[in-house]
């Protein structure tokens, strides 16, 4: 089964604990502390792999975890870090953050390696927080929780030039017999399903990558048919090789298609029309072709190279005009002209430590991204933990927040999903 769309979500490794430990050795006095570091939580990355051409093994994957980091040991020892979590993926696919639509990497090279989903730090062991003034620390730190992230996956085909145009107009049999490929070729519309690549051979030497994709129709862009799914695996082509059924077969006017098509192409987000396009008359063998060829030209005052596919005519001339537009072809920036904008370097506003609302049974609601990354990685089994955590939250300024909020000594203030009371 095909599958070129993909929405998951991964869960990095969480960094190991740390510990609280002591030193006691023979004749060693006031040994001190000596808990170990927890080792980093494993990260989760997505990488290339050739010999993949659908993300299927990911459409049933809903959730994707990382190891945790091991917890420290005595002795000072640093626990071990989690290995990375490796997902393969076939060239082409596209990593989105799907809540922010904010791309992650493109995969193009066999074993490219995008981190999707950083693991966490390993807490702090309490030898970490020995001083000069705090001889013996009888507190530790856990680990970090990894990143979590909402992904989409998209597989767009690395292919640099695409046959475009309505089903059954020959495409698969253009791209059999120019290339390998052996794509199915039956007389009825959408034979064509999924894209098929073809490694395609110019007599002089050169050589492209040509892909046979699904057939468009009206409304494509705006999803009809297979619509996105034809659309999506364009995107990466650099020349766009427009198949004509000149023989008008199935009832169709020629010249309605044309438009048509390039009508969809050009309501279609990244604006395909940018492209180099060579028009391809095919089915010239048959008969009405040369009448209908005459009354296309009388519209569309342009180049058109006419061929026939299941004849092998004029294939040659066809491969060298393809090659000869590569090599003057750049590759074309999958993104949209409004993500290309030039980076503004200016000051930009953090986010908040922590936010304050007031829930229905008036206690204060103290919440937040970084605050939750410090509560989830403070030791509240140790007075000293749970003391440090207060002066790292007066440090922060939520104190002199609640107080303006009218929170007075003795209150209850919720953090998470824990109760403090309020002490001045």
């Amino acid at each position: 089964m095909f599958v070129d769309l993909v929405r998951l979500e991964v869960r990095a490794g969480k960094g190991g604990d740390g510990i609280v430990a002591y030193r006691r050795e023979l004749k060693v006095q006031k040994g001190g502390p000596f808990g170990g570091s927890g080792g980093e939580g494993g990260s989760i990355v997505f990488r290339g792999n050739s010999g993949l051409s659908t993300l299927l093994d990911l459409r049933y994957q809903k959730i994707l975890k990382g190891e945790n980091g091991e917890k420290g040991a005595h002795k000072g020892m640093t626990g071990a870090k989690a290995e990375p979590t490796y997902v393969d993926v076939p060239l082409g696919t596209m990593i989105f953050d799907d809540e922010t639509d904010r791309l992650i990497g493109d995969i193009k090279k066999d074993h490219q390696e995008v981190v999707v989903a950083r693991g966490g730090r390993g807490g702090r062991g309490n030898m970490a927080f020995a001083t000069g003034t705090l001889k013996c620390p009888d507190f530790c730190e856990k680990g970090e929780p990894g990143e979590v992230r909402k992904l989409r996956c998209e597989l767009k085909v690395l292919a640099d030039c695409g046959l475009v145009g309505f089903p059954s107009v020959g495409k698969s049999t253009l791209i059999a017999a120019v290339s390998s490929a052996r794509p199915k070729i039956a007389d009825y519309h959408f034979t064509t399903l999924v894209p098929n690549l073809g490694m395609v051979a110019v007599p002089d030497g050169r050589s492209f990558v040509m892909a046979d994709l699904p057939g468009i129709i009206q409304g494509a862009s705006m999803g009809a048919g297979l619509g996105f799914q034809f659309l999506r695996h364009i995107e990466r082509c650099r020349v766009i090789v427009h198949v004509i059924d000149m023989s008008a077969t199935d009832g169709r006017d020629p010249y309605e298609d044309y438009c048509t098509i390039l009508n969809e192409l050009k309501n279609y987000q990244m604006n395909l029309l940018k492209r180099p396009m060579i028009l391809v008359a095919n089915k010239m063998d048959l008969p009405q072709s040369q009448k209908n060829l005459r009354k296309f030209k009388e519209k569309v005052h342009q180049p058109i190279l006419e061929i026939s596919a299941y004849e092998k005519q004029n294939l040659d001339l066809l491969l060298y005009r393809i090659a000869d537009l590569l090599d003057q072809t750049e590759e074309f920036s999958l993104l949209e002209e409004s993500e290309q904008k030039e980076v503004e370097y200016r000051f930009k506003e953090e986010e908040p430590f922590f936010h304050i609302e007031r829930d229905s049974d008036g206690i204060y609601h103290v919440t937040g991204e970084k605050l939750k990354r410090l509560f989830e990685m403070t030791d509240f089994d140790s007075d000293r933990g749970r003391l440090r955590f207060a002066r790292q939250l007066r440090g922060y300024g939520l104190d002199d927040a609640l107080r303006k909020l009218g929170v007075k000594n003795g209150d209850t203030v919720r953090i998470f999903d824990f109760e403090f009371e309020f002490i001045e």
